[in-house]
């Protein structure tokens, strides 16, 4: 719904205005105009640095959708392997369609985007496509696309401009490579690929893509050594620092090897995704950071000319240089080169500084108290944006909701931003909620702590003799509490739905004795979690007795 152009009753033209139209935007927004407030939401939707546009739903539409879908397309595939096993008699190999998903997935995008909007009016919110700027305490400057300029003035304001991949400052990279914003831009199949950055999202399209039958290199860039910035505290209670996006300088040792996942993942967990793909047949190349990228010469076409733009783009080659961990450069060619090696918080040129509101200078995200109230009374900030916070769209939602009725209808209830669910969409589905396992041993001490693990192999996967010792769960247990659930892990097929249930279970004091005596569903992947007796400590002794 258009705002309105006329004049105004009373100081401000809004109730609330929320800058960004990501998930934990749309909720504020939707709940506040619910509460009968006066709502405006600016979203200008800026394409990414090679042209691919963005629809509005921030990550919920233009990200975890499309991963989404893009892993059912992997696991389809897998599928179609299997199917023989079951009496299905392919008559030939069956070609995956790059166009064809492409097109589909952009159409259904599209589509969710257009039905948001439609939501929005009905609600009651105001829509404009436009960046806003903060130039007073509750004064923004809207910039629409054509350029018209305006100021409005809003009680309330809340800042959902989320993030979006960040680019290593490497010479060719922003010239020559992808990343997920691009990915489904490409009018053909990325062919071989290198995947720069083993991030959770680096590792889902590596693992994404080989399961297209596409070949596929994983590339971990190293991060370098960071120092702590001097930041003054906001009003209320301060959250504790996160480490800031991954950046590489040029032309420096890389750091050994790490795991695959970043900050935040249980350690042994990363490990076994390492191994997944490394089974799975995934290329990886260690101790090396990435110094150049850039393009081969042009091929002639068959008619012994240049080749176009779009053949050079299909048919050519990035010739990507490295540097190994004893100081020497390799050179590689690719097809594509997809850059996920971190993300950065959208909140340049906002005016930020201007009004008193702090953010991270490393990853300019911003700093928020308890009630996710920045360090100015009546500026909120809500999603990926905030600094030391776990980052997933139904977060962003449930937060985004709170705020709403904590400023309207004085409900008290604040986001609990532990415990979170987080699920990383490789085939090997990996799916947690909880402590990890070396910050539950940091903060409780190893001796007071008890892991439970087993392997599992879903009833789905014995008549296709898939690996038994492929998907994984483990719990652990703080035992001096009555052996009270810590951290929920599990790696498999349907991993998050699987872990949604526990995750309820464990904001209500989840016990270790609870689980035992929950009667398992069978047949079923689940019911693992009913039977868990071996620990880790047992594990390891019998290690060390040769399993004897």
């Amino acid at each position: 719904m258009d705002p309105p152009t006329g004049p105004t009753m009373g100081p401000y033209d809004y109730d609330m205005l929320v800058i960004g139209g990501g998930a934990g935007g749309l909720a504020v927004a939707k709940e506040a105009a619910g509460l009968r407030q006066k709502v405006l939401i600016l979203d200008l939707l800026t394409p990414s640095v090679r042209g691919s546009e963005r629809e509005l739903g921030g990550s919920s539409v233009n990200i975890d959708s499309i991963r989404k879908f893009l892993q059912q397309a992997s696991l389809l595939g897998k599928a179609l392997q299997d199917s023989q096993k079951y009496g299905w008699k392919l008559k030939e190999n069956v070609p995956h369609g790059w166009s064809e998903l492409v097109g589909a997935v952009q159409q259904t995008v599209q589509t969710r985007s257009q039905e948001l909007k439609r939501e929005l009016k009905n609600v009651g919110v105001f829509y404009l496509r436009a960046h806003g700027k903060l130039v007073e305490p509750h004064t923004v400057e809207v910039t629409e696309v054509d350029g018209k300029q305006r100021r409005l003035k809003a009680e309330i304001i809340v800042i959902a401009t989320g993030d979006r991949p960040e680019y290593l400052d490497i010479p060719g990279v922003r010239e020559h490579c992808v990343t997920s914003e691009d990915l489904l831009s490409l009018p053909h199949p990325p062919g071989s690929t290198l995947v720069v950055g083993r991030s959770p999202e680096g590792l889902e399209l590596a693992d994404i893509l080989f399961g297209l039958g596409l070949p596929v290199t994983v590339l971990q860039q190293p991060a370098p050594v960071l120092q702590q910035p001097a930041l003054q505290q906001p009003a209320l209670q301060q959250p504790a620092l996160q480490q800031p996006a991954l950046q590489q300088p040029a032309l420096q040792q890389p750091a050994l090897q790490q795991p695959a996942l970043q900050h935040g993942f249980d350690e042994k967990m990363a490990e076994m995704i390492d191994n997944h793909l490394l089974v799975s047949g995934v290329h990886t190349l260690q101790n090396c950071s990435l110094v150049k990228v850039e393009t081969t010469e042009a091929k002639e076409d068959l008619a012994g000319g240049s080749a176009t733009t779009t053949q050079q783009s299909s048919k050519g080659r990035l010739r990507v240089t490295v540097l190994t961990a004893q100081g020497q450069t390799e050179q590689t060619d690719f097809d594509t080169v997809l850059l996920t090696a971190g993300r950065k918080a959208s909140t340049r040129d906002m005016g930020l500084e201007c009004v008193g509101v702090q953010c991270s200078q490393d990853t300019g995200k911003i700093l928020v108290n308890e009630r996710d109230q920045t360090s100015v009374d009546h500026i909120y900030a809500v999603g990926s944006v905030q600094h030391g916070r776990p980052s997933t769209t139904g977060l962003s939602v449930h937060a985004g909701t709170l705020l709403a009725r904590r400023l309207f209808i004085e409900d008290s209830t604040l986001c609990d931003y532990t415990n979170v669910p987080t699920v990383v969409l490789t085939q090997m589905e990996y799916a947690f909620c909880g402590l990890t396992e070396e910050k539950a041993n940091a903060t409780f001490g190893e001796d007071s702590v008890e892991v439970y693990h087993s392997y599992y192999w879903p009833l789905e996967w014995e008549l296709p003799a898939r690996n038994k010792y492929s998907c994984y769960v483990k719990v652990i247990c703080h035992i001096p509490d009555q052996e009270r659930v810590l951290g929920v892990h599990i790696m498999g097929p349907n991993a998050g739905d699987i872990l949604q249930g526990f995750v309820a279970a464990m904001k209500c004091g989840l016990t270790k004795q609870q689980l035992d005596v929950t009667v398992g569903l069978q047949p079923g992947s689940a019911q693992v979690f009913s039977s868990l007796t071996e620990t880790q400590r047992m594990s390891e002794a019998l290690m060390m007795r040769g399993n004897c």
